[in-house]
């Protein structure tokens, strides 16, 4: 019995994988369809994070420290959360999509396909542009947490840890929007008001004074996505923040797939 489990688990990961390659080759496909967009959508994504990226340098550089922290752990905060914040994009930019889904009853016939719905409407339009970004993004946070002093492998690896915890608090925070939109049919306010939060966190959370700090931290978690990861990176995680931290996490994603089951059961088709 339990083997026969553990085979029906494994063929359906297979088959979802395959969905998922077979979703992600249509969405490159259709990205590259207009390849002048493209282009100056990729040059604009560069001189924006170029322009902040440097603006950060001379300040910090200037002031020698930005809320007890170096330039180099502050290009660290910064870089961290252009990854946290790529790979999101990468991953769930079919959400951004999803509105137009519900408004033309489309969502039906997603709802009707013999596979979960979230291949289609949480990770089935991977953005290969942020792809393209994330390897620089990467490259230079290699590069700046070699020049932390004190780095240590336990360190990297409760950093990497964390960073797969940040993820799972962006998945979640990407369902709550999908269950939003059945809803309310809305998604481009609630995506703006998850992008403006995240942005708050791009440099150390130490800039802002409470209770916003723990607000960021608890209630609205984009702090633990960004802020938390790095903190341990530098040895100043304590325990209680770093449990409590991960409780947070599973409370977000349990309240996220709740309110995603209980928007199904209020969907009714033709503009929810």
């Amino acid at each position: 019995m339990a083997l026969e489990i553990i085979r029906r688990t494994e063929d359906n990961m297979k088959r979802s994988l395959n969905i998922f390659w077979l979703l992600t080759l249509f969405s490159i496909k259709t990205t590259f369809q207009q390849p002048t967009g493209v282009i100056f959508f990729l040059i604009g994504k560069i001189i924006r994070f170029v322009i902040y990226f440097l603006f950060i340098y001379y300040l910090v550089k200037g002031t020698k420290l930005l809320a007890g922290y170096n330039l180099d752990q502050t290009i660290v905060f910064f870089l961290t959360f252009n990854l946290i914040d790529s790979l999101a994009q990468l991953l769930f930019r079919e959400v951004y999509r999803f509105r137009q889904l519900v408004v033309s009853a489309e969502f039906d016939s997603v709802l009707l396909k013999p596979y979960h719905p979230f291949l289609r409407i949480l990770v089935g339009g991977v953005d290969i542009l942020d792809a393209v970004l994330i390897f620089p993004y990467l490259f230079l946070l290699i590069y700046f947490i070699g020049k932390l002093p004190g780095l240590s492998l336990g360190k990297i690896l409760i950093y990497s840890g964390l960073i797969i915890n940040a993820m799972l608090i962006a998945t979640s925070f990407h369902i709550l929007i999908l269950a939003l939109a059945i809803l309310t049919t809305e998604v481009d306010h609630a995506l703006m008001i998850y992008r403006d939060f995240t942005r708050m966190v791009s440099m150390p959370l130490d800039i802002y004074r409470e209770p916003l700090r723990s607000f960021l931290l608890f209630v609205i978690p984009v702090g633990i996505m960004m802020y938390v990861p790095v903190r341990a990176l530098f040895g100043l995680l304590t325990v209680p923040v770093f449990v409590n931290s991960l409780a947070v996490s599973v409370i977000f994603i349990v309240f996220s797939l709740w309110l995603w089951n209980y928007a199904l059961k209020k969907y009714q088709s033709w503009g929810g």
